[in-house]
């Protein structure tokens, strides 16, 4: 079940830091069947020890969004930036250490039309870094490979292309396991009319596990869950992995199962009841194998009117490279312009009408990306003010634009900061330079896969995979 209560005036909060909280919902989710939660949003720095262990204790795993509102690949102007990828990996870190973490989805519906396909590129980027992350330092997770995956919308322009522009291209780019947010079967339907046929066969020879990442159409209400029986059934088993319905409480858009009041108290609302007559009719298998019916990835989507993404992914984001950078420069920024954004976006108009931005702009249609374009704002308007700087020979005039940068001494023996490479001093940031043999990659990619078991009883991810390369 989706799971972030959020309550009147509150867009999101932490529901795995409410101690109280987690007990009294996971009562109720055993009591209803569940065995996995989907969290769309955490705050890393909080304690979530005692959620953690109510949710295990009770044999229900997490599927966990690392995005959030203020964090999170922003689909009308994407970019893949050190601090997002650090905050990320903040993420994975608070939740790796405990073993009914399940999984992590990298992004949610971030390109979800055809007017915003070139976000997918730096989703698939931070799918590959995240990967890269988790496999680099699994040793502290008792060699776990945690899975990553995406979760899309179900657009019909960009539907096919999506899932397979997340399936394509080399291993360690592509998503774990991908999840489509279903919402097609609205009260008594079927199978057929719904449109789940149509989305069942678009899957069907796909080489990695797919989910409902979230379905529990409204548009009839009280819900009757009428589509339980063929999530669960023979029709869409050999194919999907379950599903995730939407959602625990109730919100200002009435998908909620219970109704939590002013005090704190979980009311079961009708759909409550509903699910769980469905469920009850439903028979899961204590133990089954994701059974793979196709060896090869995807094929790439060529670029086209509905899908601009290219298959040339943003770098990398690399802190020492950042660092270096900026400790190489004669002229900064001051701190006149710091942590303002709208006096750094107007010095940006004005010094790249002055010199050229290459290095650290993107472009997003043809896959080009500057070799700092990761890189902070700050950092980047640093940059730029150096470039002109040298570019007018150091002349202490060409260094002030009316306060915003300063002239500083540096470290002329930095050389070369362009080239990203692992960092001694941060050996457990991933470097673009990382290469595996072919048998460690694949022993990796198998590795994440089977992790992946063991997912859902009511929501059936299996416990088993077979060695699938």
């Amino acid at each position: 079940v989706a799971y972030q209560p959020r309550g009147l005036g509150v867009e999101y909060a932490d529901p795995l830091a409410r101690s109280e909280a987690c007990k009294r919902d996971v009562k109720l989710m055993k009591e209803l069947g569940f065995n996995a939660i989907r969290v769309y949003e955490v705050d890393n720095d909080k304690d979530h020890d005692t959620c953690m262990n109510y949710f295990a204790k009770a044999g229900i795993y997490l599927i966990l969004d690392l995005a959030t509102i203020k964090s999170s690949i922003n689909r009308d102007n994407p970019q893949w930036s050190l601090s997002l990828f650090q905050n990320y990996i903040a993420t994975v870190d608070a939740f790796s250490k405990y073993p009914n973490t399940l999984a992590f989805f990298a992004g949610n519906e971030v390109t979800n039309n055809k007017s915003n396909t070139e976000a997918s590129s730096f989703v698939k980027a931070a799918i590959r870094d995240i990967k890269e992350y988790i496999r680099v330092n699994a040793k502290k997770n008792n060699g776990r490979i945690i899975p990553v995956g995406y979760s899309s919308n179900d657009d019909q322009d960009v539907r096919i292309p999506l899932k397979e522009y997340f399936n394509c291209g080399n291993k360690s780019e592509q998503a774990d396991f991908y999840g489509v947010n279903l919402y097609e079967w609205c009260g008594d339907s079927t199978f057929e009319t719904s449109g789940y046929a149509d989305r069942t066969g678009e899957f069907d020879n796909y080489n990695i596990p797919v989910i409902l990442s979230e379905y529990g159409c409204n548009v009839v209400m009280p819900r009757k869950f009428t589509e339980v029986s063929t999530i669960y059934g023979s029709q869409m088993t050999s194919v999907w992995s379950g599903g995730i319905v939407y959602e625990w409480s109730q919100e200002s858009n009435s998908y909620g199962l219970v109704e939590i009041d002013k005090d704190g108290n979980a009311k079961k609302l009708q759909d409550f009841i509903n699910l769980q007559q469905q469920f009850s009719k439903i028979t899961i298998p204590s133990s089954g194998t994701f059974t793979q019916k196709n060896d090869e990835s995807s094929k790439c989507p060529p670029q086209s009117e509905n899908w601009k993404a290219t298959t040339n992914l943003p770098p990398t984001p690399m802190k020492n490279v950042c660092e270096c950078m900026v400790s190489s420069l004669s002229c900064v920024a001051s701190s006149n312009v710091m942590n303002d954004q709208r006096l750094i976006d107007e010095n940006f108009g004005l010094i790249c009408g002055m010199v050229k931005c290459d290095d650290i702009n993107v472009d997003v249609s043809s896959g080009k990306y500057g070799k700092y374009s990761y890189c902070s704002s700050e950092d980047k308007l640093s940059y730029q003010f150096d470039v002109y700087f040298k570019y007018q020979r150091r002349n202490p005039l060409a260094c002030n634009f009316k306060g915003a940068a300063i002239i500083v001494k540096n470290d002329k023996n930095k050389g070369n900061c362009g080239e990203n490479k692992t960092s001694n001093d941060n050996p457990n940031v991933p470097s673009n330079n990382t290469v595996d043999s072919g048998d460690d990659k694949k022993k990796s990619d198998a590795t994440a896969l089977k992790n992946f078991g063991n997912f859902m009883g009511i929501m059936t991810i299996f416990v088993s995979f077979i060695n699938v390369y």
